[in-house]
């Protein structure tokens, strides 16, 4: 049974973490294409060794680029879509990713008519199918695969609960239960999505363990 300490820890995480990595972005995710492929986009650019706020705002720029599903990404040209990397600070890693999206953007087209639902769907919604499905696009492994996962059981509930090894590792970092079951108890009703993505920002900042018990107990 979870301990009064343990319940204002969370409160202080959802509180003070509590946004995922879409809302961030300006993702108004839904289960429709276009929403789920700029999800898509986003988890590639979060598998980079890069800062999330990076990531984050390299989405943006490529959203307010165009780029926003498969038939415009493919269309932009290599230097567009290096230009729009650049403008969000992803420069480390700008012409590989520029490459990664164009060729992305055909699989998605030619594979899943540019609707990432088909890939869940030929899939039967199994999860682990998902992953391994999610990760034949260029720039996401198994870390960009459990990054969309993470965010798309908002919208994809038969994923859910999708609390993955990074999410467990903010939950040991605040030595809140690792079971998923238990994690959903503790956070009282809160979305797996929001829940992840605030445990996902502790296992990022090594900082934020310490800060967030000081809240609760302040």
């Amino acid at each position: 049974m979870a301990s009064a300490s343990q319940r204002e820890l969370m409160r202080a995480l959802l509180e003070t973490h509590g946004r995922t990595y879409a809302a961030e972005a300006g993702i108004r995710l839904k289960d429709t294409p276009q929403p789920l492929y700029r999800l898509l986009v986003l988890a590639c650019l979060l598998s980079a060794r890069i800062r999330a706020d990076i990531a984050v705002a390299t989405a943006k720029e490529l959203s307010a680029a165009g780029m926003r599903d498969p038939r415009r990404m493919a269309e932009a040209t290599w230097q567009q879509r290096v230009d729009a990397l650049g403008r969000g600070g992803y420069r480390r890693y700008d012409e590989r990713t520029a490459t990664q999206l164009g060729d992305g953007a055909k699989l998605a087209t030619d594979r899943y008519g540019g609707d990432l639902r088909k890939m869940r769907d030929q899939a039967d919604g199994d999860t682990a199918t998902i992953r391994r499905s999610l990760q034949e696009f260029p720039g996401v492994g198994p870390a960009g695969a459990d990054i969309f996962l993470r965010e798309a059981q908002a919208v994809w509930p038969r994923t859910a609960p999708y609390l993955d090894a990074k999410a467990l590792q903010g939950a040991r970092a605040l030595e809140l239960p690792t079971e998923p079951a238990a994690l959903l108890r503790l956070a009282d009703g809160a979305e797996p999505a929001v829940l992840a993505a605030a445990l996902v920002r502790v296992a990022l900042d090594k900082k934020a363990s310490q800060t967030l018990r000081e809240a609760a107990h302040g």
